[in-house]
């Protein structure tokens, strides 16, 4: 059951009244629910990240949250829009365009239905096509949130298996070498975070200070390769050095101490940037 709380993610950003619309509507339906903001900065088109933002701040809701994610480079086109509801009782509005991948994959979606786009829309949007935003996820979301609907009945189920996903590769623990993918940017510092659990490291017995050797590639081509510590915190290291830390989701970081490692190093995110860290032997680089 829904909680009264909406939160919106979208790559609109706020320079114009497109989010502002959305709260219009979303409180039209419903004066007293609770509107909140996930993050309206998402890179133009890029359901990697809209996925991955999902899956790093769904779970810290309380539950029966209802989140609405619009980044839709196919809006107006054949995809469909879903409603779903995670393992952990959350509900997530979305079109059905691989936006669940991170959540369907480590935490687990319970049940999906489809949304009818000609029934379940804002009345009188009938003749517009290029804002499902507002007049098909703004506006479900809201009645989901107030109550007005109940998931059950916002649309007919679907085959979990079905619904659109990206391509992910899950990290592995090879002898002593991690292998993982840059999955994600800290945006305001441009630090990496990667798949890789910080689990592994007590298995192959890294501790705080040890030297690590991190290589990343592209598209199976080396781009970087450094020796940094595994440090406790940035604090650890001196300004403009690298150093490998554990994030908010206790997965592998790789940053640089008060500066972008990303823009420094030009890398990128996605599951094409591949990363191996491992603890340095004292030899050169293999």
């Amino acid at each position: 059951m829904s909680n009264n709380y909406l939160v919106l993610q979208t790559d609109f950003g706020l320079v114009d009244g497109a989010v502002s619309a959305m709260y219009g509507v979303a409180y039209t339906v419903s004066p007293t629910i609770s509107i909140e903001n996930l993050t309206h900065d998402i890179p133009p088109y890029d359901i990697w990240v809209a996925s991955y933002r999902l899956y790093q701040t769904v779970k810290y809701w309380p539950v029966g949250t209802v989140f609405v994610s619009v980044v839709d480079p196919g809006v107006g086109s054949e995809r469909q829009s879903v409603v779903a509801k995670t393992k952990s009782g959350h509900y997530i509005i979305t079109p059905d365009n691989g936006s669940l991948t991170h959540i369907s994959h480590y935490d687990g979606l319970e049940e999906v239905r489809l949304i009818d786009e000609v029934k379940s829309r804002l009345p009188h949007s009938e003749e517009s096509h290029t804002f499902h935003g507002r007049d098909i996820y703004a506006y479900n979301g809201a009645r989901m949130a107030s109550g007005e609907v109940t998931f059950e009945e916002l649309g007919s189920v679907t085959d979990v298996d079905n619904i659109q996903k990206l391509e992910i590769t899950d990290s592995t623990l090879d002898g002593t070498i991690m292998k993982g993918s840059i999955d994600v940017l800290d945006v305001r510092f441009g630090s990496l975070w990667t798949s890789i659990p910080s689990t592994f490291m007590k298995e192959i017995d890294i501790e705080h200070g040890n030297s690590l050797q991190v290589t990343i590639y592209h598209d199976n081509k080396k781009v970087y390769q450094n020796i940094m510590k595994f440090a406790k915190s940035f604090a650890d290291v001196n300004v403009g050095e690298p150093l490998v830390y554990v994030n908010s989701l206790v997965n592998l970081g790789v940053a640089v101490n008060q500066d972008s490692f990303s823009d420094l190093y030009n890398i990128g995110t996605g599951d094409e940037w591949k990363i191996e860290i491992r603890k340095a032997p004292k030899i050169i680089f293999d």
